[in-house]
Formats: structure tokens, C-alpha cells, sequence
């Protein structure tokens, strides 16, 4: 298997909690490497096109607003199966079905407040890191 990257953004409800820490710890002592990572806020903008796989969706609005309420932090993270790690480590979408030991399963308290986003694809993975880290990966 080759080395993949995926992208990994603690959302605004994490980052107030305080979980920033324990996000990145999780996917380190799983033996993912961090390569790039860095604080910021998502625009209405970017989040539209972030989430625009959604935008036919009821929730669409809500979710543009919860990934724009605050500062996120960015992560980029390489390894062998580092995207299929990637969603083990955060859990199902709806923190009532993730699993305890997942990041989801632990701190999550509804599906729009899920703590985390992490890339599903290789593909999406690509376009997400370019989205917010340019041309610096």
C-alpha cells in the first residue's frame, strides 16, 4: 500500500474545548506522521465549497454555520492507509453510533457538533489539503 495523506480539521467546538491536543495525540500514537498543521478559520465561502456535497441537503445551512463559528485547527497527516486510519480513529458521522475509543465515541455531542472532519478518499483528501494548505504540500 502506498503513503497516503488525509486532511483532518478539529472544528470550532473542539478547538473551544480544548481538544486540539487530543485529537492530534490520537493519530500520532497511532503512528500517522503530522506534516503540516496550522490554526485558522474556514470562510462562508470555502466552507460552501468544502461541504457543497451536502448543499442540497436541510442541514447544509447549519453546517456551513458550525464550521464557521470559530477558529479550526488544520492537519495534515501521512502514513500507509492514513485516510482509512483516519476515519477509524474519528468514529461514525453521528456521535450516538460511533464507537467509545473513537474521537466521536469519546467527546462528540451531535452530528453537527461532531468535533472533527477527516478526508474519505484519496481524491478528496488531495483536493481538501489544496484547499487549505495551497501550494505549501
Amino acid at each position: 500500500m502506498a503513503v497516503e495523506r488525509t486532511l483532518i480539521i478539529v472544528k470550532p467546538e473542539g478547538v473551544s474545548r480544548g481538544l486540539v491536543g487530543e485529537v492530534i495525540s490520537r493519530f500520532e500514537r497511532k503512528g500517522l506522521r503530522l506534516v503540516a498543521l496550522r490554526m485558522g478559520r474556514v470562510s462562508e465561502e470555502v466552507a460552501r465549497v468544502h461541504y457543497g456535497h451536502h448543499a442540497d441537503k436541510p442541514f447544509f445551512p447549519a453546517l456551513v454555520e458550525a464550521i464557521t463559528a470559530g477558529p479550526v485547527v488544520f492537519a495534515v497527516f501521512e502514513g500507509e492507509n492514513a485516510i482509512r486510519i483516519g476515519r477509524i480513529l474519528i468514529g461514525a458521522t453521528n456521535p450516538l453510533e460511533a464507537l467509545p475509543g473513537t474521537i466521536r465515541g469519546d467527546f462528540a455531542l451531535d452530528s453537527l457538533h461532531n468535533i472533527v472532519h477527516a478526508s474519505d478518499a484519496p481524491e478528496t483528501a488531495a483536493a481538501e489539503i489544496q484547499r487549505f494548505f495551497g501550494e505549501e504540500l
